[in-house]
């Protein structure tokens, strides 16, 4: 598995999962039961991971649909 994303923004994370679904990409999210830890402030990012032959084209579907990879 290669991360693909982090961010610490539900939203993301929720509208990319559903961009790779539609497009039969696997993704795991990890990091969700973090806000235990934290105390539900979302300071830590969540990441989802994909396997490494689908990080070309996920990193693809999430560019042509305006959201940041990087950092």
């Amino acid at each position: 598995m290669k991360e693909l994303l982090r961010s610490n923004d539900p939203t993301i994370i929720a509208f990319s999962k559903a961009l790779l679904s539609g497009e039969d990409i696997g993704v795991f999210e990890m990091d969700v039961h973090m806000s235990v830890l934290e105390g539900s402030v979302g300071i830590l990012p969540r990441r989802l991971m994909v396997r490494e032959q689908d990080l070309f084209m996920a990193r693809a579907i999430l560019r042509d649909n305006k959201i940041s990879i990087d950092g």
